[in-house]
């Protein structure tokens, strides 16, 4: 369910909070989050946060590419497994 016009987008606190700082202080780190339904805002373009995808945090440079994305369809929560090949067909030498 989409989030309407009048509220705007929804943020984490706390990363606006790390972004601001690490602005002021004029240097780059990566910021681990665990809040995958953050939208993406012009403030945070050029910085690498680190997504949680259940496992390990995966990390996503910010690009102008992707603002107004959610942090979450960055970081993909299943793994994708085809299924094996059967013995049979394999010649061996």
């Amino acid at each position: 369910m989409s989030r309407s016009v009048k509220k705007g987008p929804f943020v984490s606190f706390h990363i606006l909070e790390h972004i601001s700082s690490i602005n002021k202080k004029g240097v780059r780190r990566v910021i681990h989050t665990w809040s995958r339904s953050s939208v993406i805002i012009p403030i945070i373009i050029g910085h690498t946060i680190s997504v949680y995808n259940g496992n390990h945090h995966v990390p996503v440079f910010i690009k102008d590419l992707i603002v107004g994305h959610k942090l979450g369809e960055f970081s993909r929560t299943r793994l994708y497994s085809r299924p094996a090949k059967s013995v049979k067909n394999v010649k061996r030498f």
